[in-house]
């Protein structure tokens, strides 16, 4: 594959980073990554993380690294200390790029050795431990953050990382877009999608800090923000999680004029319920569901303006094979080289995704839901619960709410209002028409109102917001057991 210091110098003048703080053109920012390049080389830095909000220098590190064959961490803001900790020290990083250094320095004991590019964004010297073990060829080493301990470091190539990039460029066919990174740039997704695929078909990229978009740490998200963001900058495409398309669906039901200018959103990260799909198109939304895992260096599959099958996530990109396997989707092709010091599994060749799904006769991918979270009722009806979740959420007045019903006669839900004060019967009438929605063994038949919202500091979801089902069962027990009351016999035996 081609350098990045030779994709940027096919169109010197044309604007790469476009902001309210700075616009760089392609070949000033050639002349930027080469400056990081000599720092790199002064620290001898081996393997470096960046830690800070979306701006154009965390790119430049993130490119300049490419270019010396060091490897980059990118470390998302929302990591707790114990996770930061863990993965810094998992990885061995040797240098740290911040502009959050208030933080960073109490954290990890760091004094002197600091330098200050454009931007703050500060630089510290780390001593190794070397303890890291990584796969040969690892260049870049993205973090889950699994239901259970430590995130987990997926190590992948630089060549995987264009490669979908360019999949996604020949599957969208947009030229010289404006592109806005609303998701952070550490989320692999919007690394790629967001930055490697508008350079590639010479576009823009429109940076605003996190914090502007609406995003406050663990602060309520302000709407208001990201659409007045939006309407400011006028982007081309935008990539969502379910919740933030909800969110623009439910503004745009209310009177907020989408910009003419949107033509392609790619949402994905979580199950988008179909019905919340037609509601996006019907406000002119240009919306494309897909999906992937950082396994497979991100996306896997999605819809296009050409192809789009909703309901779906798409069809595969071209450069990889999915097949179904006992019912699992199995992606192949395009494996991640491992987990960072686990060298038992390394150089797969296929990656067992531990999604159910299936191909129709057309070659679209549909998700049935994740292998270890399927319910089975007690009337051996196989039920995903992450389907009726998404469905409940398409209320822009719910912010939360877990299906429960596994080897019991009905499904029940945990439910938590965006609103303290929604009066119940609200949520009751909204029950009561998701269900008609509804196949009769998967309906709602009880629920009950959370008193404050999950939370990852309660242990109860992950840091990217996903339910972690087992400790949410022991916490609300009490309250799972009054939605069955008339079955606690039964509950009582599935419990021994």
């Amino acid at each position: 594959m081609r350098s990045i210091l030779s994709i940027l110098n096919d169109n010197p003048d044309t604007i790469l980073i476009d902001s309210d703080k700075e616009s760089v053109t392609y070949g000033q920012a050639t002349s930027r990554i080469k400056a990081i390049m000599e720092i790199l080389s002064e620290k001898n830095a081996e393997t470096i993380a960046i830690f800070a909000d979306n701006q154009a220098d965390w790119i430049f590190i993130d490119f300049a690294c490419q270019e010396k064959n060091i490897c980059c961490i990118p470390l998302p803001l929302f990591f707790s200390d114990k996770q930061l900790q863990h993965a810094i020290s998992a990885a061995d990083v040797d240098l740290i790029f911040t502009d959050q250094h208030e933080r960073i320095r109490p954290l990890l004991n760091l004094t002197g050795d600091e330098a200050t590019l454009i931007n703050r964004m500060h630089i510290y010297k780390i001593t190794k431990n070397g303890d890291s073990d990584k796969p040969e060829g690892t260049e870049k080493i993205t973090f889950t953050s699994g239901s259970t301990g430590d995130p987990k470091g997926v190590c992948l190539t630089t060549e995987q990382q264009w490669r979908v990039a360019q999949s996604l460029a020949d599957a969208v066919d947009v030229t010289q877009s404006r592109h806005l990174c609303v998701l952070p740039l550490s989320t692999l997704l919007e690394n790629i999608a967001g930055v490697y695929t508008p350079i590639l078909v010479g576009g823009s990229i429109i940076f605003s800090p996190m914090k502007d978009l609406g995003f406050n740490g663990s602060a309520q998200f302000q709407l208001e923000k990201l659409l007045h963001t939006i309407e400011h900058v006028q982007p081309d495409s935008l990539v969502l999680l379910p919740q933030l398309l909800l969110a623009l669906v439910s503004a745009a039901e209310s009177g907020w004029k989408v910009p003419a200018s949107l033509k392609f959103i790619a949402v994905g990260g979580g199950r988008v319920a179909p019905h919340l799909l037609r509601r996006a198109h019907q406000c002119r939304l240009p919306v494309y569901e897909g999906y992937g895992l950082s396994e497979c260096a991100s996306v896997v599959s999605l819809n296009s303006p050409d192809e789009n099958r909703p309901g779906s996530v798409g069809k595969p990109l071209p450069h990889l094979n999915v097949e179904i396997k006992n019912k699992e989707i199995v992606v192949i092709e395009q494996s991640f080289l491992g987990y960072l010091n686990e060298p038992e599994g390394w150089y797969q060749t296929t990656v067992a995704t531990g999604d159910l799904g299936h191909l129709d006769n057309e070659g679209y991918l549909y998700i049935d839901g994740r292998k270890k979270n399927i319910l089975v009722s007690s009337y051996g009806r196989n039920i995903n619960p992450e389907w009726l979740e998404s469905e409940l959420l398409c209320h822009p007045l719910i912010q939360q709410s877990v299906v429960l019903g596994d080897a019991l006669p009905y499904c029940t839900a945990l439910i938590y209002p965006r609103k303290t004060d929604l009066k119940d019967i609200v949520i009751e009438q909204w029950i009561d028409e998701t269900n008609k929605r509804l196949p009769d063994y998967a309906r709602i038949k009880a629920w009950f109102r959370l008193k404050k919202p999950l939370s990852p500091d309660d242990n109860l979801l992950t840091n990217n917001g996903k339910p972690k089902r087992l400790e949410i069962a022991k916490c609300y027990q009490t309250e799972i057991e009054q939605m069955y009351q008339h079955l606690k016999p039964l509950i009582k035996e599935q419990r021994a």
